[in-house]
């Protein structure tokens, strides 16, 4: 009964924030569904398409979601379960929510332009290019958080590889995603050379799923963990240059249905609990202020991550979410509303841990996303069941899909943001750079060099990698309201929303980081094991460099304020 009021009261305050504070942030920013969105004023056909609300809205929500509000809910759930689901909802009412939706209509005032050109145009081209550096360490941590998670889910013994029958979990994953990507080609297709509606191509889409999960249950695939981890890394740079009709939006639109009957079938499964009494929430409301995670104060703020608010959000609503909005109307949906989603997302994982909870506790599983997989999965059936085993294979299915669109969005982005760091005032496309900037501008250069690094990185355990992913994507969302903040500011808009939320993410995630510059250096110093293993200094100088930068902005974003106040 505990699941069922955790999950009934998360939708009924999340649907009022939806109603009443997403509405009046549109009324005070003056969202205007008539004015032409970048998408129609400079559609190229590649990065700048219009895009059906439907579509664009799986886009989006594909994208943000990731593994991100399924394994930070997960990990945070050992401080009990009133803090996570605190944290998820006013998190995501005014954290998340204001962060994504005012960085997609600060975008759409920019041309579709990223952060970087919003920073500039309040900040000054100095703050605009440590704000693309800051992002390009984060997109890093990005790629490598989520190649970790999607190798780890598709991985099979080693030595092993080929086509294989009466498939395990990830080689059902592995075979099924790949499908997937053919599937995805298929319909941009379709709806983009055919002319076929976006009605019947769903239709078609959404038999071609259930086919190629049928195919996916009797016949798997299977490679190393190193083999997926370059399989990995040359579709994302494949997937990232082509125009984004033919991968990024039907790949992402088609996975958004996986997602919705995920947390449709969650639904379902919590609600009848009490009756079958299939499954039991046992995760305590409190256990207290310290965990082996940390201290509530960071470590419950940054390891929630994306369930309540994340930075890599606003790249993606001014990376690519921006480009392909066909009106303002549908602005606060996009923006406001995917996070709101992403929050009760939080809370069913939340809820799925607390069914095997004892069994998390006591390291009895692999990942956060197979406690997921299993603790939903439980309530349909008994371990090692048909009904089990087939849920947890599409759970599993569900999280992979969703990382790789987080992989495939991630990495346009860090091109994108990766030319502009090497263009100059003036210079349209890396075409109009000059000498070796022109190299380094290229979008093949920007996104094999990404790709390369976070791929390396993504070998590390995901231990090594998800707390300071955490710290910096964070740190990422507090300098995105500044950065807003200080735009609408300059406009004559009301910013004031802006202001608690951006100190509170900054004092967070720059203690985090403090932290764990502190811990690498004791290690180091008092010689513990492995503690000069590049992974430990790769944390180390990582977390000083992101310190440094984020600093620096903050003093550059303080200075704008004062002298905005001033102004005034």
């Amino acid at each position: 009964m505990t699941a069922l009021l955790i999950i009934i009261a998360a939708i009924v305050l999340l649907l009022a924030g939806y109603i009443f504070y997403g509405s009046w942030l549109a009324k005070q920013w003056g969202i205007d569904p008539t004015r032409k969105t970048p998408a129609n004023e400079m559609n190229d056909g590649v990065d700048y398409v219009p895009a059906k609300p439907a579509v664009l809205m799986g886009h989006h929500f594909s994208s943000i979601a990731g593994a991100g509000p399924i394994n930070g809910p997960i990990q945070a759930a050992v401080f009990g379960w009133v803090p996570v689901f605190l944290w998820c909802v006013v998190g995501g009412i005014f954290f998340g929510g204001l962060q994504d939706f005012g960085s997609l209509f600060a975008s759409l005032r920019h041309d579709g332009k990223s952060v970087g050109e919003i920073i500039k145009s309040s900040m000054g081209s100095k703050a605009k290019k440590l704000f693309i550096i800051f992002a390009l360490l984060v997109l890093i941590l990005v790629i490598a958080s989520f190649v970790n998670v999607v190798a780890g889910t598709f991985f099979s013994a080693a030595g092993s590889f080929g086509f294989v029958t009466n498939p395990n979990g990830n080689q059902t994953t592995a075979m099924i995603s790949l499908c997937f990507i053919v599937l995805a080609i298929v319909y941009g297709i379709l709806t983009n050379k055919c002319g076929l509606k976006t009605l019947p191509a769903t239709i078609i889409g959404l038999v071609g799923i259930v086919l190629i999960t049928i195919l996916g249950l009797k016949v798997g695939f299977a490679m190393s963990r190193t083999a997926w981890i370059v399989f990995i890394g040359i579709y994302i740079a494949v997937a990232s240059l082509v125009p984004v009709w033919i991968l990024l939006q039907p790949r992402d639109y088609l996975s958004s249905f996986l997602l919705y009957a995920m947390m449709a079938l969650a639904l379902i499964g919590i609600v009848s609990s009490p009756i079958t009494g299939s499954a039991t929430f046992t995760i305590p409301a409190f256990t207290g202020w310290k965990t082996n995670i940390g201290t509530m104060f960071p470590a419950l703020f940054i390891t929630v991550a994306c369930g309540a608010c994340s930075g890599f959000h606003s790249l993606i609503s001014t990376g690519t979410s921006s480009k392909q909005l066909d009106s303002e109307k549908n602005a606060k949906a996009i923006g406001y509303g995917s996070m709101l989603i992403e929050s009760a997302l939080g809370i069913i994982s939340l809820i799925a841990v607390g069914m095997v909870f004892d069994k998390y506790k006591a390291n009895g599983f692999g990942s956060p996303s197979a406690a997921f997989g299993a603790g939903l999965a439980t309530l349909f059936g008994k371990e090692g069941s048909s009904a089990y085993n087939t849920i947890y294979a599409l759970l599993t299915l569900a999280v992979s899909v969703f990382a790789l669109t987080s992989l495939d969005t991630g990495t346009r982005l860090s091109r994108f943001m990766f030319s502009e760091l090497f263009l100059k005032d003036g210079e349209a496309t890396w075409k109009d750079a000059k000498g070796i900037r022109k190299l380094l501008a290229n979008p093949l250069f920007g996104t094999c060099l990404m790709v390369v690094i976070g791929c390396i990185l993504g070998g590390l355990k995901l231990s090594a990698i998800w707390g300071l992913f955490g710290a910096a994507n964070q740190l990422l969302a507090g300098i995105a309201l500044m950065a807003v903040a200080a735009w609408l500011g300059q406009a004559g808009k009301n910013n004031k929303m802006f202001f608690i939320p951006m100190v509170f993410m900054l004092a967070a995630t720059l203690t985090q980081l403090v932290l764990t510059i502190i811990g690498k250096v004791k290690a180091m110093c008092a010689g513990a094991p492995n503690a000069f293993f590049w992974g430990n200094w790769f944390q180390l100088l990582f977390a000083l460099a992101m310190a440094v930068l984020a600093v620096i902005l903050v003093i550059e974003g303080v200075q704008t304020f004062a002298k905005q106040k001033k102004n005034a």
